[in-house]
């Protein structure tokens, strides 16, 4: 008979999530795991497979949240240039108002591991073109309610953005000053002007 877990799987992975996102996969120990998931290696094994089986995991439940905030801040106002002036001015906020610097878990995974790892490659570039229909959909219905202009390319346009998002992502772990991170998402934004 098998005996029923005695710890909250979901619980143990996003503690999980919590110490890849900080410390990134290589850096990562199986000691760092057990401690931080409070569970012990035979469990984790059998809950999640190996190390990277678990990181997966810990990917996949961290784009799928990502995406979902991504998405309700977005339609959390009826002004969509406000919407994405609020979402882009957070992010750099989070980043340099925050206790810790740790990104975008997804970005970070891409910068790590996608280069040679092909699952890894395709999870993170699954993430952005997510990212990039959530962008599209938010800027269609800006134009759709004539506050966007009807010559706006929506996909391109979109594409643009998530590629900023992450670059700003990635070069804010450098910590450049902050005003040249606010005047290049005050420049992105006036692309929704049509400019």
């Amino acid at each position: 008979m098998v005996r029923p877990r005695e710890f909250d799987e979901e619980q143990a992975l996003d503690a999980a999530m919590q110490i890849f996102w900080e410390k990134g996969f290589e850096a990562t120990s199986l000691s760092d795991l057990t401690t931080k998931m409070g569970i012990q290696r035979p469990s984790i094994y059998a809950a999640f497979g190996d190390k990277k089986q678990l990181f997966e995991a810990a990917l996949r439940k961290y784009t799928q949240s990502h995406a979902a905030r991504v998405r309700a801040k977005l339609q959390s106002r009826s002004s969509v240039k406000k919407a994405f002036y609020l979402f882009f001015t957070g992010v750099v906020a989070e980043e340099y108002e925050g206790d810790s610097n740790r990104g975008c878990f997804c970005v970070n995974t891409m910068v790590e591991l996608a280069p040679h790892d092909e699952k890894f490659e395709v999870l993170t570039r699954e993430h952005q073109m997510y990212l990039s229909a959530v962008f599209q959909e938010a800027i269609e219905r800006g134009i759709r309610s004539g506050e966007l202009e009807t010559t706006l390319d929506a996909r391109a346009l979109a594409h643009t953005m998530v590629s900023l998002l992450i670059g700003i992502t990635v070069m804010m772990k450098s910590r450049p000053a902050r005003s040249f991170v606010d005047q290049a998402v005050a420049t992105l934004l006036l692309l929704l002007d049509g400019k």
